[in-house]
């Protein structure tokens, strides 16, 4: 493992988006740079179609969405 050296606003925002996110800061990082190179391998797909596959790849499979409830 090695030291990454990143600019202190960047910080900052990874220490708040780790808050959102329920993630230690460097869990956060780790989600983005995965992200960010899952995005550069493949350019065509979106976010959202990143992220649903990786879940897949984890054995994650999403319950049906049922009618909201009145």
């Amino acid at each position: 493992m090695g030291i990454v050296n990143i600019d202190d606003d960047l910080h900052d925002q990874l220490r708040k988006a780790s808050t959102v996110s329920c993630r230690s800061i460097n869990a956060q990082a780790t989600f983005w740079i995965r992200i960010g190179m899952l995005c550069e391998m493949h350019p065509t797909l979106s976010f959202n179609e990143i992220v649903q596959r990786e879940m897949a790849a984890a054995g994650v499979t999403p319950e049906p969405l049922g009618a909201a409830a009145a």
